[in-house]
């Protein structure tokens, strides 16, 4: 593991632990040349999945991009970060057994719509919002009304 501060190739692990999902190890790490101490994480990863977007084009899959778009989703609300981290390994984790080299990326953000649904509803409206790329207001209050119902049946 190369150090991020100062680049030498030799660094030292301190402390290694599972996380408190146990879906990864951290491991803490100290750099013999400038004494600076830092954090990785090692995950399993069953297989390599290529993101097919709408345009026809394709990219790497990046767990990050799911943990940094319910974070912005989540902002203010009141879900740790924790609940976030292993919401998005189950999402991985479903993504990964599906045996599916190719996944679109549609399948992706229903997956963390799906997510959302159950840890804030209103994490869910902000994500919905951007995901679902609503046009006119009717089509915000339309699904807004499809929330409410969908909450009313839940809790009858």
């Amino acid at each position: 593991m190369r150090c991020p501060f100062c680049g030498n190739e030799e660094t030292q692990v301190k402390d290694s632990r599972p996380t408190e999902d146990h879906a990864a190890i951290r491991r803490r790490r100290s750099c013999p040349d400038c004494e600076q101490r830092f954090t990785t994480f090692e995950r399993v990863q069953l297989r390599e999945i290529t993101v097919a977007k709408a345009g026809g084009r394709y990219q790497p899959f990046d767990r990050d991009k799911i943990i940094k778009s319910m974070q912005l989703a989540l902002q203010k609300r009141p879900v740790t970060f924790e609940k976030i981290e292993k919401v998005t390994t189950g999402i991985v984790r479903k993504l990964e057994s599906q045996g599916e080299h190719e996944v679109p990326s549609a399948m992706i953000g229903a997956e963390v719509m799906n997510a959302l649904k159950d840890l804030d509803a209103v994490g869910y409206i902000r994500y919905a919002s951007v995901y679902k790329d609503f046009r006119q207001p009717e089509d915000f209050n339309q699904f807004l009304e499809d929330v409410k119902s969908l909450q009313s049946k839940s809790r009858s």
